[in-house]
């Protein structure tokens, strides 16, 4: 007998400057037994939640998948790629990418995700949710794992690129972040396609 299986995926970082795009997803078998509802029901999209209680069910979550109540997996795709290939490319490539990872069979998963992102077509059994990470519970998982690994990395960058402050913005366009544009010029790990009226002379 083959089980049925639920998958949420969401995407963190669509608009900043820089750093990478990255897209989480969350799966777990269905219907949720009550151990599993227990972790997932309260789940919180990203966006609500302070960076201290993203952590939290950070680990929470990845406690329900060491207990084998779900997987999940995130998938990075860099600057350069979205500059070459473009954003939509990027969107479609780490969502395929992290369904593989996940080994989520088409014929045997429900696959929601959040706003105008979609699956694979072999995935037949898809529902694009516009603020799905508000309503759908492991939307709203995949939001969290995906925020937080993006966040990391973006902290990390900070220390490589301490002029940028990216562990404060993550990237995003703030007026101290283009401010340090205008001061020390587009670095390696910035999207250039987002930047075409910041062309400085010198990469960092």
């Amino acid at each position: 007998m083959e089980f049925r299986y639920a998958i949420g995926i969401d995407e963190v970082g669509r608009g900043p400057l820089a750093g990478p795009l990255c897209v989480g997803a969350c799966l777990a078998r269905v219907p949720l037994s009550f151990r599993r509802s227990k972790t997932f029901l309260a789940t919180r999209d990203s966006k609500q939640l302070t960076a201290q209680k993203r952590e939290e069910w950070f680990s929470r979550i990845a406690q329900a998948a060491e207990a084998g109540d779900c997987r999940w997996s995130t998938v990075f795709v860099s600057e350069q790629v979205i500059d070459k290939k473009g954003l939509s490319y990027a969107l479609r490539k780490a969502i395929k990418t992290v369904l593989k990872k996940l080994g989520a069979s088409p014929e045997c998963s429900d696959v929601f995700l959040d706003g105008g992102i979609k699956a694979p077509p072999s995935f037949k059994s898809q529902r694009t949710i516009i603020r799905g990470d508000e309503s759908v519970p492991l939307i709203a998982s995949a939001s969290i794992m995906a925020k937080v690994r993006r966040d990391r990395y973006m902290i990390r960058l900070g220390k490589r690129y301490p002029q940028y402050g990216f562990e404060k913005h993550k990237g995003y366009g703030t007026q101290g972040h283009y401010e340090a544009l205008r001061t020390h010029g587009i670095s390696k790990v910035h999207r250039r396609s987002f930047l075409t009226k910041f062309q400085a002379p010198n990469t960092k």
